[in-house]
């Protein structure tokens, strides 16, 4: 299902600005409108990472009773709040009874209660599963917003290279439907004047073919307008993800040179001063760097033994302050050490090489960056002269196909040369309109390189 933009009158065909059209674009567009999720995914992972540190209640209970024997009845329950370094806050309460209770699970009648730390002094202390994870969640969160930026950008550019193919189209149409016009004119009035005798009749059937050329050059540049026309359709869509066809009688601007690098968001600061830390393309590597260091620094600490310490005080009566003593406790250490180390090496020295492989592709990006926006600056200066020659060229080619005309209105000239000074006319006229759709075409490439976003609404 799709819907037509704008209604039109007949005799008032309405104009689809650049700006409203990419205002359209980066609302609307299904892949810019992926893109926005890209960012709820960075939040829903650094979300997820976080869950690591929520507080956790436990509780355990067992009972067994045979032939009316109560064998046990156990109940242990502890609160727990994970920290930083390797710190876990705990609290428990523990009562148990039975005829064949283990009697180191003895407890008073009313039940024990604990409260204490668990701490990690080697792998754990400085980096750990929880911590690493939740710094990564946040550089996946920064990557994910320049991957947005990113994929913004390049459904953009794309857009803008379509507008302007459909305003060369249209212009190659009004061109040609213009020297159509003077073609059909030139035809009746040689016509005529063949009929009275002013002029070989064979002058009508030239003044023909070039009415017939001109005729076969509009239709086969209308076909081109209703292709870039349906291929900006592409990229127009209203809400609810609903298509938009664009009808025959919507019209590209007339001129909007000076008004693309304001749409296209590039401001003269970037112009002018541009830094590498704001592109997305940069950004998004950096952040990825940033969670690969992540990674080898809790590969390293991985390299640590595992020694884990437990200290609870214990007692009957929380509410009593004197009933807790430093001789009441329950304490524990445990001990774990690879003697050879070969896994946690080997990730060691896979997180590494990971780490100098994205530096070598940072560099590389910049590099390409930087080249790709000199060569556009470059390739913006030499449109810019090719705009002042052909304007030239274009109005040097209108006068002499004016004194020509002159000439032929004087019995001077024939059919056969005015043809010829139109038809240099027309190719003068379409290189023109080539030029500047290619400068046009630069610019979006200067601001596809900046990796720069409209802010246009």
């Amino acid at each position: 299902m799709s819907v037509s933009l704008l209604q039109a009158q007949e005799t008032s065909p309405e104009v689809l600005t650049f700006e409203e059209y990419m205002a359209f674009v980066k609302k609307y567009h299904p892949v810019a409108r992926q893109a926005e999720l890209q960012i709820s995914e960075g939040e829903a992972n650094l979300l997820k990472a976080r869950g690591g540190f929520d507080p956790k209640i436990e509780v355990d209970y067992s009972r067994k009773e045979f032939k009316g024997t109560e064998y046990y009845d156990i109940l242990n329950s502890t609160f727990k709040i994970p920290t930083w370094y390797g710190l876990e806050i705990k609290a428990g309460f523990e009562q148990n009874e039975g005829y064949y209770l283990n009697p180191e699970r003895t407890v008073p009648e009313e039940g024990l209660f604990s409260a204490g730390v668990s701490l990690n002094l080697g792998q754990g202390l400085f980096a750990d599963e929880r911590m690493t994870a939740i710094r990564s969640a946040r550089a996946f969160r920064e990557q994910t917003l320049a991957e947005r930026d990113l994929v913004l950008n390049k459904v953009l550019f794309d857009a803008a290279v379509a507008y302007f193919d459909w305003m060369q189209a249209y212009n190659e149409f009004e061109i040609y439907e213009g020297f159509l016009e003077n073609a059909a004119e030139r035809f009746i009035g040689v016509k005529q004047n063949a009929q009275i005798g002013e002029v070989p009749a064979i002058d009508t059937v030239e003044a023909k073919i070039s009415l017939q050329d001109r005729t076969l050059q509009l239709e086969q540049a209308g076909v081109r307008l209703m292709k870039e026309r349906l291929d900006l359709s592409n990229f127009l869509w209203m809400e609810n993800n609903v298509p938009v066809e664009l009808q025959p009688e919507i019209v590209p601007e007339k001129s909007i040179v000076g008004e693309v690098n304001p749409i296209l968001g590039v401001r003269e600061e970037l112009m002018s001063d541009f830094s590498f830390e704001n592109h997305p393309k940069i950004r998004s590597l950096r952040a990825k760097l940033r969670a690969l260091e992540l990674d080898r620094r809790l590969k390293a600490n991985n390299l640590l033994p595992e020694i884990n310490i437990d200290y609870n005080f214990i007692t009957p009566e929380p509410d009593a302050y004197n009933t807790i003593h430093t001789s009441n406790y329950k304490a524990g250490l445990s001990l774990s050490f690879p003697l050879f180390l070969r896994k946690q090496r080997g990730e060691l020295q896979l997180a590494e090489l990971k780490v100098q492989d994205l530096n070598f592709d940072l560099e590389l990006n910049e590099r390409q960056i930087e080249n790709k926006i000199e060569a556009v600056l470059n390739e913006l200066e030499s449109y810019k002269n090719q705009i002042v020659l052909i304007e030239e060229i274009v109005e040097n080619y209108r006068t002499l196909l004016a004194a020509e005309l002159r000439k032929f209105s004087f019995g001077e000239s024939s059919l056969f040369l005015i043809n010829s000074r139109e038809s240099k006319l027309i190719e003068a006229r379409l290189k023109q309109n080539e030029v500047l759709t290619k400068f046009l075409y630069a610019k979006a490439g200067f601001f596809r390189s900046l990796g720069a976003i409209p802010e246009v609404d």
